[in-house]
């Protein structure tokens, strides 16, 4: 019964031991005992199961624990499992717990394994299932009982082992017979393996229970079922049992509706149910609007989301959908000026408007352009750095004016996807409406950022309408996208346009008129921003603060942009050189990430440290905070600018003082990696000399 390609095998499995008082004792050991079989890498799968354990507790009722996580350290999808003599509290109140399985997901596995590591969460729920695994004498047992859930054969597949999938899969089926309550749901856990199913039967088994039709949809690691759309609409309530976004939620708008955290439906089905029905009954209770989006979160004991919550995913949302017009608009002008000199965006339109690809300009027809209103484009005295040939100014004009074009949409995309993110498709609309009249008005991306915000809040708030059925068709294509257009818009010009604007100019005129100490000052400031959370709200806003004001005759705007896209470099490129100057620290799977953060570092993707950061928060972040001060406060001290704003290294040709940039870079890693190499070095030492002792 060793077949190396089952999930669960003998050596798998730890009867009546005591491996440890603490859930994380519990996992490393059964890490240890799944890397003893050689299907994983012990630290790396402990660390990530730890990083699964972190985000909600893993206790499930019936005093039994399913630790589980993906994981690259993972090779061969695995069960462990340990029968505890020493039962350990996994964060459930009714108490600790004697069984645990460890789910060891490959990275890469398939849906395949999914559905199996999936069927035995699902079995979990049965009692008869549990004392087996109890009375269990043996590890061969042990293997046979997980085996008939898991892998069931022909034979066995309506074994007493087998019914926790099987009989899971059939109460999951809604109920023909008429005259009971409908309610549908959707269960949904961060990584969709055990939660998600273990929710779904817990509601399921309840409204037998109850007689209530239960209609569930699990939107788990494999394929989604999708409710019907008959079967919502014939419910009297909706459940929404989720640790992340729902999907597509709007086609349950109009319904009542009960929200919580997916554990909530394991521990409390029976009271959510009851809850549900209560509001099928309540004509004030709160329902699923028709603009619902998929971008919020649930919340822990039944509540909507707040809106502090809501508002800051939304911010998120707008900035993560924002960088594409950010990054292709940046780098096409980047290759315009790489082409056409610097001088090309004063001649761009002179170019594009009187000459073609059959017909392309000379130097001398540049030089002596002039305006609609007989006025130089620009002195002759500075044409010096265009070039010659026809060919490179036509194509630095097509490029520079490609990348004007998409880097215009940077404000109207911010304020749409932030509105999306609040009131899904319908607040698209009236965002970008938002986020145009903030340029049109000279707001800039902090008027972007208000008028999105306000272009969702108020599409949310319409849609939020009680409105007869045959008008609700209606709401989200016509009425909502309008009337939140027509308030947003004439607030934005009637009221905030112009102190927005006014704030706008006060704070571009301050920093315009940094140097000297003070411009080190921003710098140091900005390089604490980037580095403080590698990629989240605090990075994306000095990188928006950066990339909104860019301006090519802004020399203020060009050395901000350097000092943001240097700092952001430092962090990945740091953990690399730490990576390599102790290695003994670093998991196998950190060093592979060490290695692929040098790329990562040179292309100003930030992102690449965060593995680093969420395996070590509390050593990884000061020092990479302290690496990206001093890099801020060079590139702005020594005048490095840049004109393109992403692409590293690699946009050379657009950074002024590129020895400075490149200068600014390398200290603040070295000064990163070493203060995290040094301080990674302590904790090692104390932990090891712990251990000896």
């Amino acid at each position: 019964m060793t077949d190396q390609k089952s999930l669960i095998e003998p050596g798998l499995v730890a009867l009546d031991v005591d491996l440890g008082s603490t859930r994380e004792e519990v996992i490393r050991g059964l890490a240890g005992i799944v890397a003893d079989t050689g299907r994983a890498e012990a630290e790396g799968l402990g660390n990530d199961a730890m990083e699964r354990e972190g985000k909600s507790a893993t206790g499930m009722p019936g005093g039994f624990a399913i630790p589980h996580c993906r994981s690259a350290a993972v090779n061969t999808g695995s069960l462990g499992f340990a029968r505890l003599s020493n039962p350990v509290d996994f964060g459930d109140k009714g108490g600790p717990a004697d069984l645990v399985f460890l789910i060891a997901a490959a990275e890469s596995g398939g849906a395949d394994h999914m559905k199996l590591l999936t069927k035995l969460a699902r079995a979990l729920v049965k009692k008869d299932f549990l004392d087996d695994l109890r009375s269990a004498e043996s590890e061969d047992r042990i293997v046979e009982l997980v085996r008939g859930v898991v892998e069931p054969q022909t034979d066995a597949a309506s074994s007493k082992e087998s019914t926790g999938a099987a009989d899971s899969e059939a109460s999951a089926a809604p109920s023909a017979s008429g005259g009971k309550k409908t309610i549908v749901g959707v269960t949904a856990c961060p990584t969709g393996i055990a939660h998600t199913y273990m929710a779904m039967d817990y509601l399921t088994n309840a409204g037998q229970e109850m007689d209530v039709e239960m209609i569930i949809e699990p939107q788990g690691s494999s394929s989604t079922e999708w409710i019907s759309q008959e079967d919502i609409d014939r419910a009297d309530a909706v459940i929404f049992a989720t640790d992340v976004g729902v999907k597509e939620k709007g086609r349950f708008a109009g319904k009542p509706v009960i929200e919580s955290g997916v554990k909530r439906a394991i521990n409390e089905p029976q009271k959510m149910i009851e809850e549900a029905l209560a509001a099928a009954d309540n004509p004030n209770a709160r329902t699923v609007a028709a603009s619902s989006g998929g971008s919020g979160e649930a919340g822990t004991e039944g509540k909507q989301l707040g809106w502090g919550k809501r508002i800051q995913q939304a911010l998120m949302t707008g900035v993560s959908y924002m960088i594409p017009f950010v990054a292709a608009g940046g780098l096409l002008i980047a290759l315009g000026f790489l082409f056409g000199s610097y001088q090309i965006p004063f001649v761009a339109d002179h170019i594009l408007g009187n000459y073609s690809i059959i017909n392309m300009p000379t130097l001398s027809d540049v030089t002596g352009a002039a305006n609609d209103a007989g006025q130089a484009l620009f002195p002759a005295t500075q044409t010096d750095v265009l070039p010659g040939n026809g060919i490179l100014l036509y194509l630095g004009a097509a490029l520079f004016k490609l990348g004007s074009l998409a880097f215009g949409f940077l404000v109207p995309a911010l304020g749409g996807y932030i509105a999306f993110a609040l009131a899904d498709r319908p607040g698209i609309a009236p965002g970008f409406v938002a986020g145009a009249l903030a340029g049109y008005v000279g707001a800039g991306f902090i008027g972007g950022l208000i008028g999105g915000l306000i272009a969702g809040l108020v599409a949310a708030w319409i849609g939020g309408f009680q409105v007869p059925r045959w008008l609700k068709g209606l709401m989200p294509v016509i009425i909502i996208p309008l009337g939140a257009t027509l308030v947003t818009g004439l607030l934005m010009i009637f009221v905030l346009g112009r102190p927005l604007a006014d704030l706008t100019t006060w704070l571009g005129d301050t920093l315009n008129g940094m140097s000297g100490s003070s411009a080190v000052v921003l710098g140091v400031i900005l390089g604490l921003m980037m580095c403080f959370d590698l990629g989240g709200p605090v990075n994306k806003a000095a990188y928006l603060f950066a990339t909104a004001g860019l301006a090519v005759d802004n020399p203020a705007s060009l050395k901000i942009m350097a000092a943001v896209m240097a700092a952001g470099m430092v962090p990945p490129i740091a953990m690399a050189l730490s990576t390599r100057l102790r290695p003994k620290l670093y998991t196998d799977y950190e060093r592979e990430t060490g290695d692929a953060a040098w790329l990562l570092g040179a292309s100003f993707i930030t992102e690449g440290a965060i593995p680093f950061a969420a395996a070590d928060p509390l050593r990884v972040i000061p020092s990479m905070m302290v690496g990206g001060a001093l890099t801020g406060a060079l590139t702005m001290g020594l005048g490095a600018a840049s004109k393109a704003p992403h692409g590293g290294i690699f946009v050379f040709f657009a950074i002024d003082k590129f020895w400075a940039f490149l200068l600014a870079i390398v200290l603040g890693a070295i000064v990163s990696g070493v203060t995290v190499t040094a301080l990674k070095s302590i904790s090692w030492a104390k932990a090891h000399r712990a251990a000896a002792a």
